[in-house]
């Protein structure tokens, strides 16, 4: 990759980081390599598949070591006794990558979240714009907002839900911060919690502020010239899913589908369920990585009772007014699943070609049963070419 960017595999120096960078089965070392006044961030992807330490991928360029300290993966495990220079260092290979979330990245969760309103406070002092309902379907569980010129959403429970809704603002709440404890396998976003934040009224869209105050009247008040929010979650800004696919070209779409589906066998592989396979509960980051956001109905996979549809009824004759089969709360027919995800044209056809396994309960049921026999599956932060070692 030297070669294609600079003419030449050569390079003056390697300088890396002291810490190690400890995440799941794996564990990074982290640095720049230089020529000249040029440099690229390096990144050595290690593994200890049979007791002797192996690099596994050499990524140099800035767009996969990024995602290698994406927001959608779990925080590493970094001994750091100096933080703030450790993420001044990550911004210059990563200059895009906000400090908090390079904060976060390294486990400083607490230091991202005060960066993060800090630099919320500047970005407001310093433009005009208005929050404004985020794009994308309304919400049954969250009024969901946003700032145009900032790359953040709000998320405010609603005071109650409507049908078909069951849970309750507490479940909610277990849910998202099951996300925070979890695994994510760079398909889950991040999610920060904040409480009484308060801001300008002037700064709230009218419609959104009158729909905030009717629907999370529990959460939102306006307290003279400020709006205070006693509960909120924050998370990166995705482009919704559903969105995308309206507008893509048949190329995109299919490479979209193609890696929701991806999204999906990730989310399995740690031992995640959506419980919604909707595709407005899913955005594409920058990279064009599909991401699952909408996590009041996440639940862990083991717990679900994956099933086969039963056989059609008018063929089928039984005795009394009820039907021979019983449909208990957590029972899923993957065979529906096309059906509720509403694919249209070329994202409907590659869904089909490439993941119509995820269409019918032998596939679920083998996940689980790897799951419950302890298997710790690999989901690497950089694609299948940039491995060193043959694919297992």
């Amino acid at each position: 990759m030297l070669a294609e960017t600079w003419g030449t595999p050569q390079f003056d120096a390697l300088d890396l980081l002291r810490p190690v960078f400890f995440r799941s089965k794996g564990a990074y070392l982290v640095g720049r390599i230089r020529r000249g006044e040029r440099e690229r961030p390096v990144v050595l992807a290690l593994l200890n598949p049979d007791g002797r330490i192996a690099a596994d991928a050499i990524l140099i360029d800035e767009d996969e070591a990024s995602i290698v300290f994406s927001f959608t993966r779990s925080y590493f495990h970094v001994e750091c006794p100096h933080p703030a220079a450790l993420v001044a260092f990550l911004k210059t290979l990563l200059p895009r990558k906000p400090v908090a979330e390079l904060y976060t990245a390294i486990g400083f969760n607490k230091h991202g979240k005060t960066e993060l309103y800090r630099d919320l406070l500047r970005h407001l002092a310093a433009s005009k714009d208005r929050f404004v309902e985020a794009p994308g379907a309304t919400g049954m569980v969250m009024l969901v907002f946003t700032l145009p010129s900032y790359d953040v959403v709000f998320k405010v429970i609603r005071d109650s839900f409507a049908p078909p809704k069951t849970t309750g603002r507490k479940d909610v709440l277990e849910k998202y911060r099951l996300v925070f404890h979890h695994p994510r396998a760079g398909r889950l976003a991040d999610v920060q919690e904040f409480e009484h934040l308060s801001f300008p009224v002037g700064r709230f869209d009218p419609v959104l502020l009158e729909r905030l105050l009717a629907g999370a009247s529990e959460t939102v008040e306006v307290r003279g010239d400020d709006v205070v929010l006693h509960h909120l979650f924050t998370e990166r800004r995705l482009t919704p899913l559903d969105l995308f696919l309206s507008g893509a070209s048949p190329e995109a779409a299919r490479a979209a589908i193609l890696d929701f589906g991806e999204a999906i066998r990730d989310l399995a592989k740690s031992n995640i369920f959506p419980g919604d396979l909707l595709t407005k509960n899913f955005g594409l980051t920058r990279h064009g990585r599909v991401v699952f956001y909408d996590y009041d109905e996440i639940c862990f996979l083991t717990d679900v009772n994956f099933r086969e549809l039963p056989p059609d009824q008018e063929e089928v004759s039984w005795i009394g007014e009820q039907p021979p089969y019983w449909v208990g709360p957590l029972d899923v027919f993957p065979e529906e699943f096309l059906t509720f995800m509403g694919l249209r044209g070329e994202a409907h056809t590659a869904f089909l070609e490439r993941h119509s396994d995820l269409l019918g309960a032998a596939f679920w049921n083998e996940m689980q049963r790897r799951e419950r026999m302890g298997e710790i599956f690999d989901v690497f932060p950089y694609p299948r070419e940039r491995r060193l070692r043959p694919a297992d």
